[in-house]
Parts: C-alpha cells; structure tokens; sequence
C-alpha cells in the first residue's frame, strides 16, 4: 500500500467534509501541519470542530481558517495571540471548549487506544467541571473526560519512512503523536521520507500502523516569542 502523495491536497482528497472533527498536532507555533491547513483552506469544508493544543495566530496555523470562517468550534488549551479568534469567541460566532493540556492530551491518546472515558482530578471545583460526571475514588472527588474520536488527524513530523514511521523533532512531539493516534485517517506532513528500515526502531516515536497517508513539503520555520538581551557595553 502506498502511503505517500504528491501534495497536501491529494493526500487529502476524499477525506474533507462539512461539520467534521478534527485533531491537529501542534504545540505553540511549533509542529504545526501548515501544508494540510492550508489545503484544507483551499477545499472550503466549513463547520470545523478541530481539537488542538491552540488555534495558531491571525495568519498562521488554524488561524488562516478562523479568518475563512470555515471554523464552527474549538477543543483547546490556550486560545492567546489570536486576535480573530478573540474576536469571534466574545462575538458568539465561534464555540469554545477548553480542557486543560494534559487533559486533551490524553483525551487525545485515550481515542486512539479506544478508551471512551477516563477520570481526572483536573478541574474539579471550576469551570472545567461544569456538567460533567462527578465520581468520589479514595475521598478524592473526579471528572469524567471522553475520549477524542477524530473524523480525521492532520499531524507534522520531522521524519518518515515509507510504511508512516515517524520521529518527531523536540517541542513537535507534545501533542502531534497522541493527535495522530485519535483519528479514523491520519494524514502526515514531513519534511523527510527515508528508505524503510533505515530509521532505529528505538528512535521511532510513532509506528506506522496509525499513519495512512503522507506528504512531503517545505515547511517555515517560525518562532512564537523571541525575547533577547542587549549587549552589554565594556
């Protein structure tokens, strides 16, 4: 079976449809899949849940879908340095559902090893918690977190083989493998394909078994925040 393609859009050709879900690796402006947002852009599905650690900024990552308003509703952690997204969310034009990071991630993960719920003491006693099972284990009182069943994950790796082995590269790792293990299709952007076998399977990060279509690209490399010191004078 061939896994790879020859641009974002024809590795996601058939998959895209209104109101679907889905999950987006990223962390920060760092692994995000910019190739397959942006083909998804081009396509005009609109009505888009997307369960990602943040919604990029106003021209990069998720960002350039808020501002199509092909975007109905965001899963996230950290919604900051989006002044569009700011802008729809007091607005009543966009739906918010925060969960804390660790929390989506392992809603993440527990999805892609078909857990459909766990308990977590995270958010007990605030907005978190709001209509949510409440369950008491050893005097200690927890929520009940689903799990996060993708129509579809759009992930960004470093590295790949033909078979969708992937290695992630530093801060990208975070939430691109559990986001890539939650979807029924997961598509992967890389920025090097590499003869099968020739990656250690100690340096794998995610088997292949969870990727089903990959594409090749140029990425840009971005820097969310630099703060620098000036020089000092002798």
């Amino acid at each position: 079976m061939n896994k790879i393609y020859g641009s974002a859009a024809e590795a996601l050709d058939g998959l895209l449809h209104d109101g679907m879900l889905i999950a987006a690796g990223g962390f920060g402006l760092c692994g995000i899949p910019e190739l397959l947002l942006s083909a998804i852009r081009d396509a005009g599905a609109k009505d888009l849940t997307f369960a990602s650690n943040n919604a990029g900024v106003d021209d990069f990552g998720i960002g350039i879908l808020l501002q199509t308003r092909q975007v109905k509703k965001m899963i996230s952690s950290y919604v900051g340095e989006n002044a569009e997204f700011m802008r729809q969310y007091l607005s009543g034009e966009l739906e918010l559902e925060f969960n804390p990071q660790g929390t989506l991630a392992e809603r993440m993960r527990a999805g892609g090893a078909g857990i459909p719920g766990f308990y977590t003491k995270t958010g007990v006693g605030t907005v978190i918690a709001e209509g949510k099972e409440h369950k008491d284990f050893g005097g200690q009182t927890y929520i009940l977190e689903e799990g996060i069943f993708a129509d579809l994950s759009i992930v960004k790796a470093w590295k790949a083989d033909a078979t969708g082995n992937l290695v992630f590269r530093k801060t990208a790792r975070n939430f691109n493998p559990p986001a890539a293990m939650c979807g029924k299709v997961c598509v992967v952007e890389v920025e090097e394909i590499v003869p099968t076998g020739s990656i250690d399977p100690d340096h794998i990060h995610l088997p292949g078994i969870y990727v089903h279509r990959i594409v090749q690209g140029t990425h840009e490399k971005r820097i969310e925040q630099r703060t620098t010191r000036k020089k000092e004078t002798v």
